[in-house]
């Protein structure tokens, strides 16, 4: 796999794939640091430079937490509704930030990263476990496609939260 294509139908195949992928690797397995790890590895495999910076941050008390990255090195704590990551906990949603210096509250873990998508990671009962999170140098460079398709693969995690 690679970040080789030119159409939304492209990506959305290449979404597929990885969700596959995904699959497999969840089967079976309850070491959430290895599935979490894996799954960051499998995303900036399958998207090349596209995704500059690829890992999750998992709820601890009033903050999230650092957890499996692939990238240049990263924010260690984010507080409940601080930066892209902690605006997505606290509203549990998804968030497509097109230019990160736009955004009030930007946390500037690397100055290389000028766009940002965060999904919500969830435990069976709907609560936030987590996010997951991803950087790119280009600006503007996630849209509905990647919304959908990392929601997707965001949901396959649930039963790894209980």
């Amino acid at each position: 796999m690679n970040d080789s294509y030119t159409t939304a139908a492209d990506k959305h195949g290449l979404y597929k794939e990885v969700n596959a992928q995904i699959r497999g690797l969840i089967e079976g397995e309850d070491n959430l640091v290895g599935v979490l790890a894996n799954i960051s590895a499998a995303l900036r495999t399958a998207f090349g430079e596209r995704f500059f910076w690829v890992g999750f941050y998992l709820v601890r008390d009033k903050e999230l937490i650092l957890g499996p990255f692939q990238g240049t090195v990263a924010c260690t704590h984010i507080a409940y509704g601080r930066g892209v990551c902690g605006t997505a906990w606290q509203h549990d949603t998804t968030l497509v930030v097109d230019d990160v210096e736009q955004f009030a509250g930007h946390i500037a873990c690397s100055s290389l990263s000028r766009s940002e998508i965060v999904v919500p990671l969830h435990r069976s009962d709907g609560s936030v476990a987590g996010v997951l999170d991803i950087d790119s140098t280009a600006l503007s460079a996630f849209d509905d496609t990647d919304r959908e398709g990392l929601e997707a693969i965001c949901q396959l995690l649930t039963p790894l939260f209980e």
